[in-house]
């Protein structure tokens, strides 16, 4: 084996799957605009606090996965720094530091960008992984609840995945959760002898993380352990009520699923979790978010309802690949690729890609000294749409255009070729799209 290896749980973005994946982040950040959602960015590091204290110290996040970063020397070596396992710790912390409070409320923040975790690695979960995000801060209704489930579910089918469910849940807020944990505890504290060990001592730190557990030997448990509906508050009862009604007016029928409390200690009131038909588990899903109205608190910050939703987009990509959705990968390919009966001149060869470009159409000159076979070889393999013969007839403003999917030939003026080319090139696309 090769020395060469990309670290493990890590892998390179070849061009067809990177164009994949600039794909799903333009339809992304669209998407998101469209609904009035603003872009930002954050560190790809941040001090590990704003993870230990806005995640939560007792989850899986930041006790086995957070990649921890040791600084350079100097001043520097007392700095606690750590790569961002997910964006809304360091968004919120943007938000606080930058003054976005005296922003028009709600403030409506996406992302997309990478996301680090030492997580074990498999089918579509690596320790780098891209994400989709987006963030609310400043509104506590159902309503924007609602409006974010919308956005994710309108993300799936704008890149054309199907039979996409989302399951939600309210798990409460600091009213009404005690009480639940308690009785969640009692439960648990009876079956302590069948508890593995990691979870018997999640069961006197956080008891409401068992229910996350990734262990099979829990999902019995699970199964028949108290469920946070039955504990609700009047407050978040009529707020669940809300989001299910505002679900309902817009065509979305969510699965009810009274065990899903997500990974992270922030979250309050409204869950959620999106899956393909067919392929739930918790390693399974294609993303999913929250309500975390008292994270602000727990940073000593004034109080901000917050809500939110994180979509992997490797785990999209290998759902779009698995219902063979190919058209994503072939977006990188040229649709031009400028050749040259005479090998030596490249000069015109460049003049003419450049002035196509300028019409907007993806194109690429062949620049090499090859002879013109071997050119339209290349063209051929590089998936080109149409490939620009540069010959004698130049001389009187002519080109010869070979359409290597359809096997034709024809002469055109250079003068009409960009206008040409882009017309037939959309035709055939919406032929393909269509």
């Amino acid at each position: 084996m090769s020395k060469f290896q990309a670290p493990r749980g890590t892998r390179d973005l070849l061009p067809a799957d990177r164009a994949v994946f600039l794909r799903l982040e333009d339809a992304a950040r669209d998407l998101a605009m469209r609904y009035g959602y603003a872009p930002i960015e954050t560190p790809m590091f941040e001090g590990s606090t704003v993870f230990e204290r806005g995640v939560g110290e007792a989850t899986d996040v930041v006790e086995k996965e957070l990649f921890r970063v040791q600084a350079g020397r100097g001043e520097a070596e007392r700095e606690r720094w750590a790569l961002r396992p997910e964006p809304t710790a360091g968004i919120c912390r943007a938000y606080v530091q930058h003054g976005m409070r005296t922003w028009p409320q709600p403030v409506k923040l996406t992302m997309t960008g990478p996301m680090f975790r030492y997580d074990r690695p498999q089918a579509g979960r690596y320790r780098q992984f891209w994400q989709f995000d987006v963030e609310v801060l400043g509104d506590a209704g159902p309503a924007i609840d609602a409006e974010i489930v919308e956005l994710a579910m309108a993300f799936f089918g704008e890149v054309g995945l199907t039979e996409v469910q989302v399951l939600v849940n309210s798990i409460g807020d600091t009213a009404c959760r005690p009480a639940y944990i308690a009785a969640l505890a009692d439960y648990f504290r009876g079956h302590t002898d069948e508890l593995p060990e990691l979870e018997r001592g999640r069961l006197e730190t956080n008891p409401l993380r068992l229910l996350d557990s990734k262990d099979e030997r829990m999902q019995p448990l699970i199964a028949t352990a108290p469920t946070i509906t039955e504990h609700l508050c009047d407050d978040c009862q009529a707020h669940f009520d809300g989001l299910l009604a505002h679900l309902e007016a817009v065509s979305i029928e969510p699965r009810l699923e009274p065990t899903l409390v997500r990974g992270l200690d922030y979250y309050t009131r409204t869950a959620f979790e999106f899956y393909r038909a067919g392929a739930e588990g918790q390693q399974q899903a294609l993303g999913g978010g929250g309500r975390y109205d008292g994270l602000f608190e727990l940073r000593g910050g004034q109080p901000t309802p917050g809500i939110g939703f994180g979509i992997g987009l490797d785990r999209v990509a290998l759902a779009l690949a698995e219902q063979d959705a190919q058209p994503l990968a072939e977006t990188w390919r040229p649709a031009v690729v400028v050749v040259g009966a005479d090998p030596q001149d490249t000069v015109v060869r460049l003049q003419l890609a450049t002035e196509l470009r300028g019409a907007g159409l993806a194109c690429r000159p062949d620049l090499t000294t090859r002879r013109l076979g071997k050119q339209l070889d290349g063209a051929a393999k590089a998936g080109a749409h149409f490939a620009i013969i540069c010959g004698d007839e130049l001389e009187a403003g002519n080109v010869q255009v070979k359409d290597l999917m359809a096997g034709t030939q024809r002469q055109i003026d250079v003068t009409e070729l960009a206008r040409d080319l882009v017309r037939a090139h959309a035709q055939h696309r919406h032929g393909e799209d269509g």
